[in-house]
């Protein structure tokens, strides 16, 4: 982090409780096997920076700087943490154009003033690494964390990982080559237990959308003062719809903002982007309009 000491390592987890939440995670994926197992093929260079990521980096940003304002320790956990860092001017975000209709079209709109969080973490990324530099989540909340606060980062995919590895190492944060969905159990409640999770798989296995629900259903029981947020595609298909309600009749209270925007190419089948937050901070929902009517506006 520019300018900023690392934040602490977590503190050492109960072995028995791990292994008592990793199998329980497991249990429920036996159902379906073949289509819940990993495919580890999905890589966000292609698509760094696209609309997607500008709402849900603008909305992590904005609960991480409403959490960081109060003077007392937080955790962030992220379940699908990717690479971590990625570059704007290389060949696969020149591949597919989504960064240009993305983070590069906002900017020269001006939809975000220079000390908007998103803003101040895409600052301090490229500081350190470019100007052609893009945070992944990891470096937008690793950006905006103070050193008394713990972060705990899941990647599974072994080339995102080495990645991940290299553009936190100075972070202080703690890795973990593992499926995130495991891990989600085994590390909550985290301590300290304020803080914020972010659950943001690919998508690319159709069991993903059943087995969210149940996920943050699992984690919210035991960590019931955290924040969760999920981010998800939609889909031209619908095939997000049957998830979205599921989570909506199991958490009434949560915060759920949905954005629209051009695909991305012609029959792209992502057609809008989805954040759903059980937990969220005070405020948050003003910014949650502001970006509707922006996106609105495209």
């Amino acid at each position: 982090m520019e300018g900023r000491c690392p934040a602490r390592l977590a503190r050492p987890r109960d072995v028995s409780l791990e292994k008592k939440s990793i199998a329980l995670a497991r249990a429920d994926r036996q159902e379906g096997r073949k289509e819940t197992e990993p495919m580890l093929s999905y890589q966000h260079a292609y698509h760094a920076g696209n609309l997607a990521d500008v709402h849900k980096h603008a909305l992590l940003a904005s609960a991480l700087d409403y959490l960081t304002r109060k003077d007392k320790p937080l955790s962030y956990l992220e379940t699908h943490a990717g690479r971590g860092l990625y570059a704007l001017d290389g060949a696969e975000a020149a591949k597919t154009g989504e960064a240009a209709a993305g983070i590069a079209r906002v900017e020269g709109l001006g939809w975000f003033a220079a000390d908007h969080p998103y803003m101040r973490a895409l600052a301090a990324v490229r500081a350190q690494h470019g100007a052609q530099a893009y945070p992944g989540s990891p470096l937008v909340a690793q950006a905006l964390l103070r050193p008394m606060d713990t972060i705990q980062l899941c990647e599974l995919h072994p080339q995102e990982f080495s990645a991940l590895r290299s553009a936190t190492r100075r972070s202080g944060a703690v890795l973990h080559k593992a499926d995130g969905r495991e891990m989600a159990l085994a590390l909550t409640p985290p301590t300290p237990r304020r803080g914020m999770m972010l659950i943001d798989p690919s998508f690319e296995e159709k069991a993903d959308y059943t087995a969210m629900p149940k996920l943050i259903g699992h984690i919210a029981k035991k960590w019931n003062v955290g924040i969760i947020a999920l981010w998800y595609p939609m889909l031209a298909s619908g095939a997000q719809e049957a998830m979205v309600r599921t989570l909506r009749r199991h958490f009434p209270e949560a915060l759920s903002h949905e954005v629209r925007f051009p695909p991305a190419r012609e029959g792209h089948g992502m057609i809008g982007s989805g954040m759903f937050i059980v937990n969220p901070p005070w405020g948050l929902a003003g910014e949650t309009e502001r970006l509707s009517e922006l996106f609105a506006s495209l």
